[in-house]
């Protein structure tokens, strides 16, 4: 039953979202040959038609941004960089003060956090018209013990397109949590090892959701991102452009499951 309900909620559209493309967050996108979908970009250029700019600021922070001027900010901590700019909406995880702020500034308009009330959780499903945002209840340690839902994935379905964000991730769903985060076409994936799941998790957490690209984050030293990514190549295609920014679509995911490794760069 929660499934069903899970599923009609996903294919329901609403009168606001008349400008969104249709998500296939638990269908299969279908990828052209090639890998055509990496392209040259910067957070401060237009994005293309039907497609989304994923941009690594810092740690666990990226700007995702539509081609309609929508934004958000994933794990905002207060600062992106030099640049004069606000997003949409953030999102905030509370596992370290690397990943939330108190001080968020009020010219934002959607500020989200990954937690409500201790061991309560909290549940997002925010529609910008061209994006929406829903979240999925984690576990975190806490004190020596765990907190209940006191962390969330993030989920943004954008363009026909389903992006998560894996958060600071202290263990690997289960089942029901799986499921409510369905088909990822995108994930971004912590691959430190320690604070977060141990590297050997997280490749089977990311090898279960099969996504099409994995954008490696919260890795210290390049050691540990290489220990991941040596990890992932038997399954995965790795690409390292020394780019920041990606620009990606429906129709430009790759063919094979690929390790994209983008250089994080405050917004300048």
């Amino acid at each position: 039953m929660f499934r069903l309900i899970l599923v009609l909620l996903l294919v329901t559209t609403t009168a606001s979202a008349q400008d969104r493309r249709p998500s296939h967050c638990i269908a299969i996108a279908d990828a052209a040959p090639g890998l055509e979908f990496i392209q040259r970009a910067s957070w401060s250029d237009a994005v293309p038609q039907y497609s989304v700019r994923i941009s690594y600021i810092d740690h666990s922070m990226f700007l995702i941004q539509t081609p309609g001027g929508v934004s958000v900010a994933t794990d905002y901590t207060g600062y992106t960089g030099p640049a004069a700019f606000l997003p949409t909406a953030v999102t905030m995880n509370h596992a370290h003060s690397s990943h939330w702020t108190a001080f968020v500034d009020p010219g934002i308009p959607h500020v989200l956090p990954g937690w409500g009330e201790f061991g309560e959780g909290i549940e997002h499903y925010l529609d910008l018209g061209e994006m929406l945002i829903r979240n999925v209840s984690t576990d975190i340690r806490s004190g020596g013990g765990t907190e209940t839902r006191g962390n969330s994935i993030f989920v943004f379905e954008v363009e026909g397109l389903c992006i998560g964000h894996l958060g600071h991730l202290h263990h690997e769903p289960n089942e029901q949590q799986y499921a409510a985060l369905g088909r990822l076409d995108v994930v971004l994936a912590a691959v430190d090892g320690g604070l977060t799941v141990p590297v050997p998790v997280m490749v089977r957490i990311v090898k279960r959701l099969r996504s099409s690209i994995v954008i490696p984050m919260h890795w210290f030293g390049r050691a540990t991102l290489d220990q991941f990514l040596v990890e992932m190549s038997d399954e995965f295609d790795i690409v390292r452009t020394g780019e920041t920014s990606l620009d990606v679509s429906l129709r430009t995911l790759p063919p094979r499951p690929t390790v994209m490794v983008l250089e994080p760069r405050l917004l300048q």
